[in-house]
């Protein structure tokens, strides 16, 4: 008798939870390009003790991916396999402190400027320019307009693969330029900020610098992310982009914006594979104008629809 799938096995054996569990549920919706295919399963958690429970008991072999605004995120077509843990609710609580703010993974960096803003507190209005939560800012040491996370990180709490919690100072991490040392599977899911007092007008002004700058140079109100491709050592992406002449390139569905070209569009229709495969051709030629290699910031996650190539 022939044994039945390993997948369909893990899924009817899905741990209790507290929160949600949904099967085969889109990602597209939830993703800022508004592409890709779905989660096999989708967890979203009540709280920090709820996700520790559910991976402690889930089957090491289960692959598990958390995502949280999916502001900095290409879902392939095909779907992402195993679990997508979808940070929400629970873990948006802000708490201002006097030196700073503890913030859980899915509040809003954006959100957290403006609490920090209203109590008077400076050194986080850079977060006012950073789409996306800080469960991923953390994760990728997030950074703009002079500042990144690991000027202003003090500890990040993280649930490890096994459900283990544990709080990491920010030294333990390796925060370099995009890029956090997490414990491998390892999922942040609350990190405190330091920040000093201020004076108000300032941190005001300041922020609506940083939303005025963002508004004239950036593709906001389109289905975009964040920053495509990372700035290579003492250059920026979106110069050499534009000398290799693809502003405004289209492929597909997708199109290097007009406004700022180390940001990609979906103009509307555009699959995964239109916007993946249009920062693939950007950086052929910005390799073969210039020699560079540009690196990818964006995460791209999951599978090609079968038969793609």
């Amino acid at each position: 008798m022939m044994a039945a799938p390993v997948m369909a096995d893990w899924r009817a054996a899905l741990p209790e939870v507290r929160g949600r569990i949904g099967l085969d549920v889109p990602l597209g919706p939830v993703t800022w390009f508004r592409v890709g295919g779905p989660a096999e399963v989708m967890f979203r958690p009540a709280d920090i003790e709820d996700l520790s429970r559910f991976l402690a008991a889930l089957a090491p072999e289960v692959p598990v991916l958390p995502i949280g605004a999916a502001s900095n995120l290409i879902v392939r077509d095909g779907g992402i396999a195993g679990v997508v843990v979808r940070l929400v609710r629970g873990f948006a609580d802000i708490e201002v402190q006097p030196d700073g703010i503890v913030a859980g993974a899915a509040a809003l960096d954006a959100t957290i400027a403006e609490h920090a803003a209203a109590a008077g507190l400076t050194g986080l209005e850079f977060l006012s320019g950073i789409p996306g939560s800080l469960g991923g800012a953390v994760a990728m040491n997030a950074g703009a307009y002079g500042a990144e996370i690991r000027d202003v990180l003090d500890w990040a709490e993280i649930v490890g693969r096994d459900g283990t919690v544990a709080r990491y100072a920010a030294g333990d991490l390796a925060l370099t330029y995009r890029h956090a040392r997490l414990p491998e599977g390892g999922i942040v899911v609350r990190a405190r900020l330091h920040a000093r007092p201020g004076e108000a007008a300032a941190i005001a002004a300041r922020m609506a610098d940083i939303r005025a700058s963002r508004e004239a140079t950036q593709p906001v109100r389109a289905r975009t992310g964040g920053s495509t491709f990372r700035n290579p050592e003492g250059d920026k992406a979106w110069r050499l982009i534009d000398e290799a002449g693809c502003r405004g390139l289209i492929h597909g569905g997708a199109q290097v914006s007009e406004k700022h070209c180390n940001f990609l569009i979906n103009l509307g229709e555009a699959t995964a594979a239109d916007i993946e495969g249009l920062g693939e051709m950007v950086r052929r030629r910005v390799r073969e104008r210039t020699g560079v290699e540009l690196i990818w910031e964006i995460r791209r996650v999951g599978l090609p629809c079968r038969g793609a190539a």
